[in-house]
């Protein structure tokens, strides 16, 4: 009897002294799990955004809190820096990021699921610019056949009496600032591409009609939307622009000129024009900035109560400004703005948590015109919508930003 008691108190030591030893060993292991899966502090800012975004947001259709895919203009905004990083790092996954994200939105019979033609809605030609690269690297047709069709758009897109592509059917007469911006850089890369350019002058019309009735003749800042018709109910009686200037909205005008600019031959008699605008804007809007160099939700008004520095505004205009500062676009003292710029985003707007992982704060969720309910698109209109954190624009207005400046 002893002696059985005696094995039995052996073997029970053993088994506990067994479950230590594999307890100490796991957590071991666990602990080297969690330190491998930080993201490096010695990395450049570009690829800890970008690996923050692959692990938050395994799919691209998740970036912004989708809950299902969507052919969205935000994610082609995001997977724009992702094609850049690849460009410049080689590193098949971000190829493959933007790859499985166009993919999924791709049906049976080589469609867009749910793109609706009818709708007209200029969003939807922005992700397009992610085919031609994707095209150019895989040489599947069907990234082809979808540009030709994004193209085909903007061949019956409405237009304004004067010639400006309207921003969605439901809003006739209306140009908007980020339409700028969700077209042009697209059918510029086409016309080049495709069409030896013939389509040129009819986007540089798109940004003298920009200019033309955009901008406001006090700041030289640009409102965010037009109706021509002058009849929406936000519309000013006289000029027919949006109560607000926004500060994403001049970030979209100032990414769509740098980006569109990219395909522009020097030789083009609108190459110089487009040029000037950007200085013209450039200019301006460096006189709207906070005392440590970040731009406002409503960008005119840096005192008006409530008004707080927003983060894809600013990420938007450092991009602009680095970028054509290193195009040649704008003079060499933007890259020293932008880079103060960006290092104060970096304090204001950047939190990096306990895996590494960035996320940027204060980001403006999105807003619109007209609609129902009807938004009036007053100052408070802006200041009232609520911020978040890592929202999309937010995120790649970052990504682009630590791209162009290789901090």
């Amino acid at each position: 009897m002893s002696k059985c008691l005696s094995t039995t108190v052996n073997f029970t030591k053993f088994v506990l002294l067994f479950l230590l030893i594999f307890s100490i060993k796991m957590n071991a292991q666990n602990q080297s799990e969690t330190e491998n899966s930080v993201i490096s502090y010695d990395l450049k800012w570009s690829e800890r955004t970008a690996l923050s975004i692959l692990n938050k947001y395994p799919k691209a259709w998740q970036l912004d809190g989708n809950d299902r895919p969507k052919w969205d203009y935000k994610m082609g905004f995001v997977l724009s820096g992702f094609e850049k990083l690849y460009q410049k790092t080689n590193d098949k996954k971000h190829l493959n990021y933007i790859k499985d994200y166009v993919d999924g939105m791709i049906d049976s019979t080589g469609n867009i699921k749910k793109y609706d033609l009818k709708e007209y809605n200029i969003d939807y030609l922005n992700p397009g610019k992610l085919l031609f690269n994707l095209y150019d690297v895989t040489k599947d047709s069907r990234y082809l056949e979808i540009i030709g069709k994004l193209r085909n758009q903007l061949e019956t897109q409405p237009r304004t009496a004067s010639g400006g592509f309207w921003h969605k059917q439901i809003y006739p007469n209306q140009m908007w600032i980020d339409g700028l911006y969700m077209a042009e850089p697209f059918y510029a890369q086409f016309t080049v591409k495709y069409e030896k350019g013939k389509n040129l002058d009819d986007i540089a019309k798109q940004f003298e009609l920009v200019q033309k009735h955009f901008v406001d003749k006090k700041t030289g800042l640009v409102y965010q939307a037009w109706d021509e018709s002058k009849e929406i109910g936000w519309a000013n009686k006289q000029t027919g622009t949006s109560p607000t200037i926004w500060g994403r909205g001049i970030g979209w005008y100032m990414v769509a000129l740098v980006e569109t600019l990219d395909y522009f031959p020097k030789s083009h008699p609108k190459y110089k024009v487009l040029v000037g605008y950007l200085n013209q804007i450039s200019k301006s809007v460096n006189q709207y900035k906070s005392e440590s160099g970040l731009w406002y939700q409503v960008a005119d008004k840096t005192e008006l109560y409530g008004n707080y520095v927003e983060s894809s505004a600013s990420g938007m205009i450092i991009y602009a400004f680095a970028k054509g500062a290193n195009k040649g676009y704008l003079p060499t003292s933007y890259k020293s703005t932008a880079k103060k710029s960006f290092e104060s985003f970096v304090k204001e707007f950047v939190k990096v948590d306990k895996k590494g992982e960035v996320n940027i704060l204060n980001v403006s969720s999105n807003v619109g015109l007209g609609g129902k309910p009807f938004r009036d698109g007053t100052n408070d209109y802006y200041l009232t919508s609520k911020t978040k954190e890592n929202g999309a624009i937010g995120l790649g207005a970052f990504l682009l930003a630590s791209i162009e400046l290789d901090k």
